[in-house]
């Protein structure tokens, strides 16, 4: 592949982002941690408990001309760190961390569910030495690290499951707050913990919020069990000095825009969609901040080359025209299974259509 010559790192044009500048050409972050696994001499679940993995994950990035960034943690936060028990990643097929006992089952569970101490709870002794790892063994194309912290909705869903809880939110709804009150109360004093010991300075909280997509809940069920409880978090994680937050807004969420867009995102936020979302009216919604996306991962991992660099094109040309800034990106983590020829594109096509000059 012929690349043009870079006139900025990865590194630089983010931090131009985040600086309200516009970089030379757009840059491209393919949440890329199960692909850049399976593509190096580890084994699934290995990133998420071998430190060493981590050179793996940033030679990847380097091959395919990314910036790296490392998401610290993983998106069953919660499972674990409120009793209940995790199964690690062992088969090529599987990616990532799974639940295999919720701590929560029945209503009786639910009341009777108290916060755990959040310094010692589960993963996030491992998640807090990972992050002070990273940042003391920097990558020069790595601009910060980003602990993940799910939603309060997705991390109530983690506690009980998500059948559970969306049958909860119609039948006992008192039962639905009080794990989601709990839920937020552990991620808020997570944050704390997370400043506290990794500091706030190159450290971006990562928020992803699959539970809460128009596929599984209303708009109306949004508006009462996650806006108020995503927007006190949000709240609260600035109060703690994050400047920026990086939020994954998954799935189907067009109903639940104009709320999202009352939450606080940072200055800037950096608003990353799924295919679902159309670049153009999530920029509406959002004109301060970054948008992050939304390549469909379907198209990735079952597409031709010439599709993936065509849906590739349609979002460059749509996201260089929004007023905070773009980074292409996969609408969720890039499938470890796509084809080399598939995810070159990515990089192919921003190097054709990506320059603002």
């Amino acid at each position: 592949m012929a690349l043009r010559p870079d006139r900025m790192t990865e590194r630089e044009r983010i931090q131009a982002l985040l600086n309200h500048q516009k970089p030379d050409r757009v840059p491209i972050w393919p949440f890329a941690m199960g692909y850049a696994i399976r593509h190096s001499a580890y084994k699934g679940g290995s990133l998420y408990k071998d430190r060493q993995a981590l050179a793996a994950v940033r030679q990847v990035m380097r091959d395919y001309n990314w910036m790296s960034t490392t998401l610290i943690g993983y998106s069953n936060l919660g499972s674990k760190e409120f009793g209940g028990e995790i199964k690690w990643p062992t088969s090529e097929f599987s990616q990532t961390v799974t639940t295999a006992h919720y701590p929560v089952e029945t209503k009786e569970d639910a009341w009777n569910l108290t916060l755990p101490d959040v310094e010692t709870a589960g993963m996030v002794p491992k998640n807090m030495a990972a992050c002070q790892f990273v940042m003391e063994n920097p990558s020069d194309n790595e601009p910060f690290s980003l602990p993940v912290l799910t939603g309060p909705f997705s991390t109530a869903s983690n506690i009980c499951g998500i059948e559970n809880l969306c049958r909860w939110l119609v039948k006992e709804p008192e039962t639905a707050h009080r794990l989601i009150r709990l839920a937020t109360d552990f991620l808020v004093e997570l944050a704390r913990h997370m400043r506290d010991t990794c500091g706030t300075q190159g450290v971006i909280p990562w928020m992803g919020e699959a539970a809460s997509t128009n596929q599984l809940i209303s708009e109306k069920h949004f508006a009462e069990f996650v806006f108020p409880y995503q927007k006190e978090f949000h709240e609260k994680l600035i109060d703690s000095g994050f400047q920026y937050i990086f939020s994954h807004i998954c799935g189907d969420q067009n109903s639940n825009l104009p709320y999202w867009a009352q939450i606080p995102m940072g200055n800037p936020g950096m608003i990353s969609i799924g295919h679902e979302v159309d670049i153009e009216v999530a920029a509406g919604y959002f004109p301060g901040d970054i948008i992050v996306g939304n390549v469909e991962p379907g198209i990735i991992q079952e597409g031709t080359p010439e599709q993936v660099y065509e849906l590739s094109r349609i979002c460059i040309e749509k996201g260089k025209k929004c007023p905070g800034g773009f980074i292409l990106a996969p609408g969720c983590e890039l499938p470890p299974h796509a084809p080399t020829e598939n995810v070159w594109m990515m990089t192919q096509a921003v190097n054709d259509f990506g320059w603002y000059e």
